[in-house]
């Protein structure tokens, strides 16, 4: 992932918009509501709903770097592209939900 060594594993990830006083308050509701996002993954990956884990990656990829978290839409985006091509092996891919649930619990609005 391009981001690790612009951020630490043990860094917070703070958005971008961090300081704009026009976005923080839509940063915080993305920020509140991504634990959800997150646990909607780890039940699609206990019930081996990958197309449902394929509509959650795909959606975060899109929404996280609007919020100034691009390192999470990467790591969607990982995630999704693995979901392509692993003929529908959940297992497959646990490195990368690990990945993405692991910046998300980073991440902090300022």
């Amino acid at each position: 992932m391009r981001d690790e060594q612009e951020h630490p594993a043990d860094e917070p990830l703070v958005s971008e918009f961090a300081s704009d006083p026009d976005m923080i308050e839509i940063v915080e509701y993305f920020v509140e509501e991504l634990p959800k996002r997150v646990q909607a993954i780890r039940s699609a990956v206990t019930d081996s709903d990958v197309q449902s884990l394929r509509t959650l990656a795909h959606q975060l990829k899109g929404a996280a770097p609007g919020y100034g978290f691009a390192a999470i839409g990467d790591a969607a985006g990982v995630l999704e592209a693995s979901l392509r091509v692993s003929d529908g092996s959940i297992e497959g891919v646990m490195g990368q939900v690990e990945d993405l649930a692991s910046l998300c619990q980073r991440v902090r609005v300022r």
